[in-house]
């Protein structure tokens, strides 16, 4: 029996050439929320600098979207974290943040925010690995009631808070910064 052996993960900014694939992807994670094809597009485009997509012998594994808050420039903000069922369990998503994070386009963040609901303990759980991997306090509090803001038609979404951290020195080169994993 031949095993057929599988090249590194890349971890990069995405292209706009790659909306349609993280569309995909995005569409083979449920529960997550499904954007428009329109919207990964302009992920992929306009919040390149702080959104990263992983790869593996050309098929797309991994995204998370981000962007920094016009309000709080020191914060990034998560909009979303896709990872293929394939590849699970493997730190993807916490290794793509940590990508994001030891960019130029980070530069200055001292905070991460992002929000999760409750039942999504996988998350939560990633969240707290990336808070311990950059030494920072996090909490959590309410940010969108179910009834309040979501028209009872979505779980009410929590935001998580990370920070202060500084990302020199506290993200390491296999963690963050080296764009080739296994």
């Amino acid at each position: 029996m031949e095993v057929k052996q599988h090249s590194r993960i890349v971890i990069r900014q995405p292209f706009s050439t790659d909306g349609a694939s993280v569309n995909a992807l995005i569409a083979n994670c449920p529960p997550l929320d499904q954007n428009s094809l329109y919207c990964n597009l302009l992920q992929c485009t306009h919040f390149s600098a702080t959104s990263a997509l992983a790869e593996q012998d050309g098929r797309v594994l991994g995204f998370v979207s981000g962007y920094r808050l016009p309000n709080e420039p020191e914060t990034l903000f998560i909009w979303q974290v896709a990872v293929d069922p394939v590849a699970r369990g493997k730190a993807l998503g916490k290794r793509l943040i940590l990508d994001i994070l030891a960019r130029p386009a980070c530069a200055g963040v001292s905070m991460l925010k992002t929000t999760v609901t409750s039942p999504n303990a996988a998350s939560r759980a990633m969240f707290e690995k990336i808070a311990a991997a950059l030494g920072a306090p996090h909490q959590r509090t309410l940010l969108f009631d179910r009834d309040q803001h979501l028209g009872g038609q979505h779980d009410s979404e929590f935001l998580i808070s990370i920070g202060p951290f500084q990302v020199s020195g506290r993200v390491n080169q296999t963690e963050g910064k080296n764009h080739d994993h296994t």
